[in-house]
C-alpha cells in the first residue's frame, strides 16, 4: 500500500510539471501570444491522458510483439486493479510531460488546431513506441523491448521523454521556420525578448518540484534509494543553473535570467537517466556538462537559423542526449545489473540515443511534412502580427482595443473616435489620458478650421512633395474661380499658372509673394 501511496503522490507532482510549463513558455514568449502558449499546455493535456489511455499504454505496454510494439491494453480498464491504476496514471504524466515540450519550441507561429495534430501522433505513437522498446514490462520486472533486452537504461526519461519531446519539437521547427523578424536577412539574429520573466522563474520552481516526483516516482517503491535520487536530482539542477551563471559572467559581464533557467533544467534532464546509479560528485558533474552542451547546441541552433522560443531542443535534446550516454560513463554497474562491461554499456547507450533521434526525429519530420502539405502547420502573417491571442482565439485585449482605435485614427484622420476605457487598469488609465489628449486636439483643430473657413484671403493646403492641393477655403473658390472640390488634387504650379495667364493677378506684390511661396515650396519640395 505505501508503494501505491508512494506512487500516487509522485504522479501528482509530475502533474505540477504541466503548470510549470504553462508558466516558463508563458513569460518566456511575447504577450500577445501568452494565452495561445497557455490554452496549449491546457490542450494538449488533455489530448495526450485520452489518447494514452486509448492507444498509447497499449503500445508501450502491452503484450511484445518483436520487442517493437505493445498488442494489447488498449482502452485500459483499471476496475477493481489498483496497481494497474497506479501505474498507469503515473506513465500517462510522462507522456505528457514528453508531449508539452514541443508547446514551448513552437511558440508565437503554429495554428492551435495544428498543434493538436502534433500533440495527438506524439502521445500516440511516437512517445509509446519508443518507450515500448526501452520500458516495455517495467511493471513487471521483464525485459521485452529490444533496446531493454540491450542493456539500454534510461531509468527516469533523459532520453524517453525528454529527447523524444525535444526531437518532435526539433522537426516541427524546421517545418514551420522562424518567427518573423527573428532573422533579419543580411543582419544579426533578432532576440525576441520575453513577456514575464518573473512567471517563466515560477514556472522552473514549479518543474523542480514536479522532477521530484519524476525522478523519485521512477523506482516505482518507497525504498532507501529515494533519497538519494532526490538529493542527485537536486544538486544536478544547481549545477546545471551555477555553470550558465558563471559562465554567463565570464562570456558577456551580464546575467540574463534565462541562463539561469536554461542551465537548471539542463541539470535535471541530464541527471534524470541515471539519478538512481550515481554518487554524489558524478550527479554534479552530470549537471553542470548539460549545462554546457545545452548552451553549445542553443548557439549552434542560432547560427543554422532555426529558431527555438524557449530553447526547448537545446535543453531536452542536447541534455537529454548527454544524460544517457552519461549512464555508461558514470553509473555504477552493478546496480544497473545489466551484465555489460562499461565499453558495452556506453556502446548500447549509444545504440539508444541514436535510436531515439531517428524515430523521434524523422519519422516526426515525414508526417509533419506530409500534414504541411495539405493542411499548414503555420499561421498567416497578419495572424502572426496580431498575436495568436487575438487571431487564434479572439481573445481582446485593452492594449489591443486602443491599438485598434489609434490605428484607425491614423488611416481615417477621423479625430472623434475615442478609446473604450477600463476603469481600475493602467490600460484604462492610458486610454482616459489619450482621450483627454484627443478631446484638445480635436477642439484646436475646429478653431483652426473655423478661422481658415472664415478668412478672407485664400488659404490652400498643400503636399510637402508635389505641392498639390490638399484643402481649400471659401475665399478661395472666389479668388481661383474654381470650386473647393475642384481645387482639390490641382497642382499648385498650374493654378498659377492659369492664374497668371488669365490676368486675375495684377497686383505686383501678390505677384512677388507667389514668387516666394513656390519657391519656398520647391526647396521643401527638394
Amino acid at each position: 500500500m505505501n508503494d501505491l501511496i508512494w506512487l500516487l503522490i509522485c504522479s501528482s507532482l509530475v502533474f505540477l510539471m504541466q503548470p510549470g510549463f504553462m508558466c516558463l513558455e508563458s513569460g518566456l514568449t511575447r504577450s500577445k501570444n501568452s494565452i495561445n502558449v497557455a490554452i496549449k499546455n491546457l490542450a494538449d493535456f488533455g489530448i495526450s491522458v485520452w489518447l494514452f489511455w486509448a492507444i498509447g499504454y497499449g503500445l508501450m505496454f502491452g503484450t511484445s510483439q518483436l520487442g517493437l510494439f505493445g498488442s494489447s491494453y488498449f482502452v485500459l480498464d483499471v476496475s477493481n486493479i489498483p496497481s494497474v491504476a497506479a501505474f498507469f496514471l503515473f506513465q500517462t504524466m510522462f507522456c505528457s510531460t514528453a508531449t508539452t515540450i514541443v508547446s514551448g519550441a513552437v511558440a508565437e507561429r503554429m495554428r492551435f488546431t495544428a498543434y493538436l495534430i502534433v500533440a495527438g501522433f506524439t502521445s500516440g505513437l511516437i512517445y509509446p513506441i519508443f518507450g515500448h522498446w526501452a520500458w516495455n514490462g517495467l511493471n513487471n520486472g521483464v525485459n521485452n523491448g529490444w533496446l531493454d533486452q540491450l542493456g539500454f537504461i534510461d531509468f527516469a526519461g533523459s532520453t524517453v521523454v525528454h529527447s523524444i519531446g525535444g526531437w518532435v519539437a526539433l522537426a516541427a521547427l524546421l517545418v514551420i521556420g522562424p518567427r518573423a523578424g527573428r532573422f533579419p536577412k543580411g543582419k544579426s539574429p533578432r532576440k525576441i525578448h520575453g513577456s514575464n520573466l518573473p512567471l517563466s522563474v515560477l514556472g522552473v520552481m514549479l518543474l523542480w518540484i514536479g522532477w521530484l516526483g519524476f525522478n523519485g516516482g521512477s523506482a516505482l517503491v518507497l525504498s532507501n534509494q529515494i533519497p538519494v535520487i532526490i538529493v542527485n536530482t537536486i544538486l544536478a539542477g544547481v549545477a546545471g543553473m551555477l555553470v550558465r551563471l558563471f559562465m554567463a559572467c565570464w562570456r558577456t559581464g551580464s546575467i540574463e535570467i534565462e541562463c539561469l533557467i536554461n542551465g537548471s533544467l539542463a541539470g535535471l534532464v541530464a541527471i534524470t537517466a541515471s539519478c538512481n546509479a550515481v554518487g554524489t560528485l558524478p550527479a554534479i558533474i552530470i549537471g553542470a556538462l548539460g549545462a554546457i552542451i545545452t548552451m553549445m547546441v542553443s548557439t549552434q541552433l542560432v547560427k543554422w537559423r532555426i529558431d527555438d522560443a524557449v530553447d526547448a531542443v537545446a535543453v531536452h535534446v542536447g541534455a537529454g542526449v548527454w544524460g544517457t550516454l552519461a549512464v555508461g560513463l558514470f553509473a555504477r554497474l552493478d546496480v544497473l545489473n545489466t551484465g555489460l562491461n562499461r565499453f558495452g554499456q556506453i556502446a548500447v547507450q549509444v545504440l539508444g540515443t541514436v535510436s531515439g533521434a531517428i524515430w523521434g526525429f524523422l519519422v516526426s519530420l515525414i508526417l509533419l511534412l506530409i500534414i504541411n502539405r495539405f493542411y499548414p502547420l503555420r499561421v498567416s502573417e497578419d495572424g502572426e502580427n496580431i498575436g495568436l491571442n487575438i487571431y487564434e482565439h479572439r481573445a481582446k485585449s485593452e492594449i489591443y482595443e486602443l491599438f485598434k482605435v489609434m490605428d484607425f485614427q491614423a488611416q481615417t484622420k477621423d479625430l472623434s473616435l475615442r478609446v473604450p476605457v477600463e476603469p481600475f487598469t493602467e490600460v484604462g488609465q492610458i486610454a482616459t489620458r489619450y482621450n483627454y489628449v484627443m478631446d484638445a486636439l480635436e477642439e484646436a483643430v475646429r478653431k483652426t478650421e473655423a478661422i481658415v473657413e472664415t478668412a478672407t484671403d485664400a488659404i490652400l493646403t498643400l503636399t510637402t512633395s508635389s505641392l498639390v492641393v490638399l484643402t481649400a477655403n471659401s475665399s478661395a473658390e472666389a479668388v481661383f474661380g474654381y470650386s473647393k472640390q475642384d481645387l482639390i488634387g490641382m497642382k499648385i504650379s498650374g493654378l498659377i499658372t492659369e492664374s497668371f495667364n488669365s490676368k486675375i493677378w495684377d497686383n505686383s506684390l501678390i505677384n512677388q509673394w507667389l514668387k516666394k511661396t513656390l519657391s519656398r515650396g520647391d526647396r521643401m519640395a527638394g
